[in-house]
């Protein structure tokens, strides 16, 4: 049975007290509106100091060596914070790619300065469809040299304008493969949710370097992804619970009719179905990433399982928040908003509630 421990609680209550500090709405509000989306200074104390850039990263490659659990519990509480870093681009799927792909001299190069923040990198695998299934990659890798170079385009990349590092998924006649390069030409693309930036990539012969066996990235990125999708679904719930707290703390100061609002039955029971969501999507986020540390068989399924029910869960709180606040709710100046849009965002985001159904089905031995 999991249980967080003396050290889990020390490391919530401290990445709790740095976003308390360099993440409060006014500074959301601010990095939302600038071109890299995230404040440089704050990145370098969060992955210099506190060394949370380099949580999954091993202590032989410059990391703290740590698992699935401990990031969760960084982005949950990033998620309540709405935080602007590539944290999730970096921290956790560029790390997961490279750990999974098995090329000990690739993680040489690459992990310390990921650990320290020095190096900011990211997965770029979606295309037009946006699948995130290495079968659906298009863009393709031919050999050149002593390395290959990238032809094709990716499309909603997280952070790829500040990327030092792109970790890229294209295919050769072997199958797919990821490749490492510090090209391409990239454009912002314009997003629903504005605290997390997303980009183009153009490769027009990009050189870059193979990562693991060619041909052979299927099955690690499918890894990764699920360590991704545990990660995510994890802020998804605390995103869930801060919302939550806002529609709590607002129906009981808000009267109507002489009575706080939080009185009245209809009130009350949206807030018990948003208290039971927020419950069960930690629970379930959790329970991905402690099978995944422990690798156990069916982690894979409940990393599935845990981002089609957290991002579901987040996107009603925060739709929930909205309306127990009425009109204020729908305003600008007002934070809901900002809490509807990640979830909107999150969503999809690594594959949507109904892919991740389908995956599931796929896992437990029903889909095709």
């Amino acid at each position: 049975m999991f249980a967080f421990t003396t050290e889990h609680d020390d490391l919530r209550a401290t990445v709790r007290r740095f976003l308390a500090d360099r993440s409060p709405e006014s500074e959301v509000r601010r990095l939302m509106e600038t071109a890299d989306g995230y404040d440089p200074s704050a990145w370098s104390v969060l992955a210099g100091q506190l060394g949370l850039a380099g949580l999954l990263v091993p202590e032989r490659f410059g990391g703290a060596g740590f698992g699935v659990v401990e990031l969760q519990i960084v982005a949950e509480e990033m998620g309540r914070a709405l935080l602007c870093a590539p944290f999730l681009s970096s921290a956790v799927l560029a790390t997961a790619a490279l750990l999974t792909a098995g090329d000990d001299a690739a993680c040489a190069q690459h992990l310390p300065g990921m650990a320290d923040g020095s190096t900011i990198a990211t997965l770029a695998v979606t295309e037009g469809a946006g699948s995130w299934d290495a079968a659906d990659v298009g863009t393709r890798a031919e050999p050149s040299g002593a390395g290959h170079v990238l032809t094709g385009e990716k499309l909603y990349v997280l952070d790829a304008t500040i990327a030092d590092l792109v970790l890229v998924v294209a295919r050769t006649d072997a199958g797919p493969g990821l490749f490492a390069t510090t090209g391409g030409q990239r454009t912002p693309m314009s997003t629903l949710d504005a605290t997390r930036k997303q980009a183009g990539i153009v490769f027009d012969a990009t050189p870059a370097t193979l990562i693991g066996t060619d041909g052979g990235a299927a099955a690690p990125l499918a890894a990764a992804l699920d360590i991704g999708a545990a990660v995510l679904a994890a802020e998804q719930a605390g995103g869930a619970r801060r919302v939550l707290e806002m529609a709590v703390d607002y129906a009981c100061v808000r009267e109507q009719f002489g009575r706080p609002i939080g009185s009245y039955q209809a009130i009350k029971h949206k807030c018990a179905d948003m208290l039971l969501e927020a419950e069960s999507a930690t629970s379930a986020a959790y329970a991905a990433g402690w099978a995944l540390d422990d690798a156990t068989e069916e982690s894979g399924v409940l990393a599935s399982m845990a981002k089609a029910y957290c991002s579901e869960a987040y996107h009603h709180c925060a739709a929930e928040n909205i309306q127990i606040h009425g009109g204020i709710g729908f305003t600008w100046e007002h934070p809901a908003h900002l809490y509807f849009k990640r979830a909107t965002s999150t969503e999809i985001l690594l594959g949507s509630p109904r892919q991740h159904r389908e995956l599931l089905a796929q896992r437990l031995g029903f889909g095709a």
